[in-house]
């Protein structure tokens, strides 16, 4: 294995996650922020850019074009601490279940000083898998697990169509089978889903939410502004909230794929990051 770079690159420490919301707890801090892919056809500084200039707090970095090596991870993490950004995740595309080198994932999160880690439950919906995949998924997921947390590492889920966790009993089954303190999900609404079945699987998953991508499909892959489904973010942002664990919120798609399209979306996930009334 390889140490941290500097101290100025480690990680947070590893959060664990409790399956249930506590009432005592104190409502949280929502951090709103942005995915590099959604702004894939620019660099790492016009999307540093763009994320200050929408007022957003951070960005997840995407391992697909923006931090693919040393060099890049370098460059997008002294971009974000000069525009006063954080570094809210590495977005990787690695596969759970595939049993597949991890160590370059964990050195770029480290890198880059990524808290946590985005990976995916396999290639097969949760009712199409047959045990040997969903055995071959909580396995793989439990081996990079301790390579991540001897790095302060979370891992979360994509909550995806075409994995394990495309659905809400798939995600829970997953991550009860896991069984790792450092593994998580992120949440996003199931194209298609209604408002308030979208609340529903949420307010079922929150315990083990550690991030929202946030997106305005309807009906189906029709892209909308943000404000398309204004009632259904405000909802989320108040689960998310009183749940009482800090959470980022982070654009994740706007439409056309235009920066100024990001500004405007962003204006709206301020405003609903930032109300506690």
């Amino acid at each position: 294995m390889y140490s941290n770079p500097t101290p100025e690159q480690t990680v947070s420490t590893l959060v664990t996650f409790d399956s249930g919301s506590d009432p005592m707890k104190r409502p949280a801090t929502l951090t709103s922020g942005i995915c590099s892919v959604t702004l894939r056809a620019h660099s790492i500084d016009e999307v540093v850019a763009v994320a200050a200039v929408a007022g957003l707090s951070g960005i997840e970095w995407g391992t697909d074009v923006h931090v693919v090596d040393a060099a890049s991870a370098d460059h997008a993490r002294q971009a974000c601490a000069a525009a006063g950004l954080k570094v809210l995740s590495l977005g990787s595309y690695y596969t759970a279940g595939d049993f597949d080198d991890f160590d370059d994932i964990v050195r770029l999160a480290v890198r880059v000083g990524a808290p946590r880690v985005r990976i995916w439950a396999g290639t097969v919906e949760p009712d199409d898998a047959d045990q040997q995949l969903w055995e071959a998924v909580v396995a793989d997921t439990r081996r990079i697990a301790a390579l991540a947390s001897e790095h302060g590492l979370q891992l979360a889920f994509e909550y995806h169509g075409g994995t394990l966790t495309s659905t809400l009993q798939g995600t829970l089954e997953l991550l009860d089978r896991v069984d790792r303190p450092n593994v998580g999900t992120y949440w996003q609404p199931a194209v298609g889903l209604s408002e308030q079945d979208a609340l529903t699987s949420l307010r079922q998953a929150i315990g083990w939410v550690v991030g929202v991508h946030c997106f305005s499909w309807w009906p189906g892959t029709e892209r909308l502004a943000l404000e398309g489904r204004k009632h259904l973010w405000q909802a989320v942002s108040d689960v998310v909230r009183e749940h009482g664990r800090d959470m980022d919120l982070m654009l994740e798609f706007v439409e056309g794929d235009l920066p100024e399209n990001v500004v405007r979306d962003a204006g709206l996930l301020h405003s609903i990051a930032t109300d506690t009334g």
